[in-house]
């Protein structure tokens, strides 16, 4: 089933009005800068891109599994039509990245459904831009029609169907169903970020400090001939040339190191903020851990990102990407395709499933992308010690010596 919604999308691309401040969840900071309060400006900053890319892609590049409660067992699914082709444009994976940057960069991702099956679930979700959706949830009395437990979703003006609206908020304040926007949250962070990343661009244009000193020590020029030896000796820095002069002048360089000028700390500093906002490592955006942190290897660095940096995105899709399904079925992404152990760790692992029957050789195949054995060879689950003929002996418990523990096999003799 259609919704008539879509022609509203249709309209909407030739529309080029934005919404006022007085709409915007987040006040404008004074002390920002105005590129620092939309998104197109604060792109322009190397950390917010990194850390909004970093979130994006690592979380849509996960499989997505749809699964059904049944219960203390779950059974895995295949992919309903929501997943399988969710929007008009792009894929599953462009779907969940223009999600999850728009949580990101605006705090909250608003979509519509556009299409539904014959049991009323939907299809079809469109994500909308955050800057033009109004959401009323304050009080009425505030001059709003919608409130907390019933607000009203606008979008370009025209008032969406609660029904087809799909919210996902990223920060909630108490009473309030709009998220938090990260950039009107930290402007003034990104406002410092832009200002230092066009001085590093100035001071690199104008060739750094202020060369030096050049007077002469015999006679008075006037200000026109010393604006002509200076762009005579400016010109030379830039190019990297030599400059020739008679004896009555004397140069004195000045040299100063950029970081004395503060803004190599300063992109640091921002990076480092920037990625304590969004909860990410923040070597990963080109910021500063603050002490000295070693990771034992590659494997426990990405388990720590996953743990302490994706989960609470991933719990956050997961509960409302599940409220759109049939009850009792929900959704879970795949972050272990993320932690890929070096190839020695990893077979020891398939031989421990295989050693107490976790998995048969044909699953553990299909692990590292290879065909099952023929003729059915690689199907069987049974553990190694009991297909070989051995059985687990407990060990003796005393109370000097508990003793090893013993494989002995069915005719009696140690295994």
């Amino acid at each position: 089933m259609r919704n008539p919604f879509r022609g509203l999308l249709r309209r909407g691309g030739d529309e080029r009005r934005m919404l006022d401040s007085s709409t915007v969840s987040w006040p404008a900071d004074p002390l920002a800068s105005p590129a620092a309060l939309n998104e197109d400006g604060a792109l322009r900053l190397g950390p917010v891109l990194a850390a909004g890319r970093l979130l994006a892609a690592t979380i849509s590049g996960m499989p997505l599994c749809v699964y059904r409660q049944m219960g203390n067992t779950k059974q895995e699914l295949p992919l309903p039509s929501l997943f399988t082709q969710p929007c008009a444009q792009g894929t599953l994976h462009d779907w969940v990245f223009r999600a999850v940057t728009s949580l990101a960069y605006r705090g909250n991702a608003v979509g519509v459904v556009t299409a539904r099956d014959y049991l009323e679930y939907p299809t079809e979700i469109e994500w909308l831009d955050p800057a033009f959706v109004l959401c009323e949830d304050r009080m009425a009395a505030m001059g709003e029609s919608g409130s907390f437990t019933n607000p009203k979703f606008s979008y370009m003006g025209e008032r969406l169907p609660s029904e087809d609206v799909v919210h996902i908020p990223w920060f909630q304040l108490p009473g309030r169903v709009w998220g938090l926007s990260p950039i009107g949250a930290y402007a003034v962070t990104v406002s410092t970020g832009l200002a230092a990343q066009q001085f590093s661009d100035d001071w690199f244009r104008s060739g750094g400090v202020p060369p030096g000193r050049f007077k002469n020590t015999q006679q008075t020029v006037d200000q026109t001939q010393a604006n002509v030896i200076k762009r005579r000796l400016v010109q030379a820095i830039r190019s990297h040339e030599p400059i020739v002069y008679g004896k009555d002048w004397e140069y004195e360089p000045t040299t100063v190191s950029p970081n004395e000028a503060q803004f190599v700390q300063t992109m640091r500093l921002t990076a480092s903020t920037i990625a304590s906002i969004y909860g990410i490592p923040p070597e990963m955006i080109g910021g500063e851990t603050g002490g000295s942190m070693s990771y034992s290897s590659p494997e426990q660095r990405q388990i720590e990102l996953v743990q302490f940096s994706l989960l609470p995105w991933l719990a956050l899709l997961e509960s409302h990407l599940s409220a759109l399904l049939p009850r009792g079925q929900y959704v879970k992404f795949n972050p272990d395709v993320l932690i890929r152990a070096d190839l020695l760790t990893r077979f020891e692992v398939h031989e421990k499933k295989r050693l107490i029957g976790w998995d048969n050789i044909d699953g553990l195949r299909a692990l590292e992308d290879e065909p099952p054995l023929p003729n059915g060879a690689g199907q069987d689950y049974t553990p190694l010690p009991i297909a070989s003929g051995t059985v687990i002996s407990p060990p003796t418990i005393r109370s000097d010596n508990p003793g090893p523990l013993r494989l002995i096999r069915k005719d009696g003799t140690d295994g």
